[in-house]
């Protein structure tokens, strides 16, 4: 387990395709479900931030010309905070549905970087990372415990994206 360096918050990005258009009725129970997931996460202790537009979530924000492709960015004190709202809340029973909504990822679509505490453009700092090439591997891999059991692969989650433009 990596050590998170003094005063600092962790920020995640994570990225996918949906299956249908956000408001077809197949993802009515996903888009019904955002506005008390991310209430919760606001709730949440160690939450810090986390990306949204006038509605209240991110489904509308466009980072690449597909519709379809979605994004998600928080920030929290720490990954232990981070790993509680995903495992132990209803956030669980929404992600483990995620194939209703969502098409299966065969890149790496999450990453996670340290970031000053205090700093709450974590989209900003996300952005000079991919705009000039730096792979985001050469920050901090994490890795969130059981359940998740997932690496945290910053390079080709940069790969990822820019593919996706």
């Amino acid at each position: 387990m990596v050590t998170q360096p003094a005063g600092t918050h962790l920020a995640q990005l994570n990225v996918g395709h949906i299956r249908y258009p956000t408001d077809d009725p197949r993802m009515a129970e996903f888009m019904g479900a955002l506005d008390a997931v991310n209430a919760l996460a606001e709730r949440s202790p160690g939450f810090v931030w986390r990306l949204k537009d006038d509605t209240n979530n991110a489904t509308s924000i466009l980072v690449t010309k597909d519709p379809t492709f979605l994004i998600n960015m928080s920030v929290w004190e720490s990954p232990a905070q981070l790993e509680h709202f995903v495992w132990n809340t209803v956030h669980k029973r929404i992600y483990g549905k995620k194939g209703n909504w969502f098409v299966p990822m065969t890149r790496p679509h999450f990453v996670m970087w340290w970031i000053p505490a205090g700093h709450t453009h974590a989209a900003r700092s996300a952005r000079p990372a991919r705009a000039s090439g730096r792979a985001w591997s050469e920050r901090s891999r994490l890795r969130l415990g059981k359940p998740a059991r997932r690496q945290a692969c910053h390079a080709a989650a940069v790969r990822l994206a820019r593919r996706e433009r």
